[in-house]
């Protein structure tokens, strides 16, 4: 996995239907020690939820995405299918830029929608991880032989500029309700970032999570299963592997809940008792009292008013909505408003 910017840009065919433009190739944990003394730091304790996935944290997640109370996944995808052909009509792309591609997985509604109507955009799949790109791209010119695939390998929370200056029309897509997992600044600046780099013809779909039920929203981060509490968990053994450092998670255990006044659910890992941990990467050491917690991930949660909110505040307005029955999640296709933010 690579992220950061280095600057250069290096193209190169995998196959005749895939091209891979790496603009990011700075090691995904390179910043790693100085996110923890940061983190470790502060009064209320965090890690960014990006070092959860590594290749044990990556296949835990694969398998919350199957648990019965895990909703959002299976949500969005159902939604995706029933709504993706008429997306492609009304947008009629010649480009699907997917940022945070990861497997493609749900990007196959669009291009099961493509054949039935002799539709061939180019897909410009985005992530940080080059084999990804690679294994998902080979995949689906498998399932698809019409399909040209251009990815780029780039962290799209700090790189969107390299995607500027295409001249034609384009479908970007941000899924998974992964927008949720950034504060509400944050979740601004990267959608006026997106917007920035649109022209007037392009489009924007993005899945968010929607405020629901509390214990709906609480089991489906807390599954009877315990691959949530092993995913959270999971930071630890990176931090261990990674910085040398000392953790033994039997001594920590996960918690979330869903935190009302702040419309999120919170993932924290809280310290069974006190303790000291030494890091052989990092001169300090982190001191735990009992039931102290360090927070690993949120994941915000909308009503269809706050976030189109947030879309007006980023320069968007909403041209169609999708959800189910039960509202449990949405899709917003936008588009940009006049100027630049």
């Amino acid at each position: 996995m690579e992220s950061g910017f280095s600057g250069i840009l290096t193209a190169h065919a995998v196959q005749d239907r895939i091209n891979i433009t790496t603009i990011t190739d700075r090691p995904v944990y390179q910043d790693l020690a100085d996110d923890v003394a940061s983190g470790l730091s502060r009064e209320q304790k965090s890690l960014p939820a990006k070092y959860f996935y590594d290749e044990r944290g990556s296949d835990l997640f694969d398998r919350i995405c199957l648990t019965p109370e895990y909703y959002p996944t299976r949500t969005e995808d159902e939604l995706l299918s029933c709504c993706a052909a008429d997306i492609l009509e009304c947008i009629h792309p010649h480009s699907i830029v997917e940022l945070g591609s990861g497997a493609s997985r749900k990007t196959r509604h669009f291009f099961d929608a493509c054949e039935r109507r002799n539709i061939k955009p180019t897909y410009r799949p985005v992530d940080i991880c080059g084999q990804m790109l690679l294994h998902a791209g080979s995949r689906l010119c498998g399932l698809y032989p019409w399909l040209e695939i251009d990815a780029m390998v780039l962290d799209y929370t700090a790189d969107l500029q390299h995607l500027e200056d295409r001249n034609e029309r384009r479908l970007f897509a941000f899924l998974g309700g992964t927008l949720g997992n950034f504060t509400e600044t944050e979740a601004c600046t990267f959608l006026s970032e997106v917007r920035n780099i649109m022209r007037h013809d392009d489009r924007l779909l993005v899945g968010v999570d929607r405020v629901k039920d509390h214990g709906i929203l609480n089991a489906a981060y807390n599954d009877a299963e315990g691959l949530t509490a092993e995913f959270n968990l999971n930071m630890l053994r990176v931090l261990n592997r990674e910085l040398g450092a000392g953790f033994n998670p039997d001594q920590f255990e996960h918690r979330a809940w869903f935190n009302e006044s702040d419309a999120q659910i919170e993932m924290h890992l809280r310290a069974i008792r006190a303790q000291k941990v030494r890091m052989r990467d990092l001169p300090n050491r982190f001191c735990f009292e009992q039931d102290e917690t360090i927070l690993t991930e949120i994941s915000r949660k909308f009503t269809r008013n706050s976030f189109e909110q947030l879309l007006a505040a980023a320069g968007l307005d909403t041209e169609a909505h999708f959800e189910p029955d039960n509202s449990y999640f949405s899709l917003f296709l936008v588009r940009p408003t006049s100027g630049r933010i």
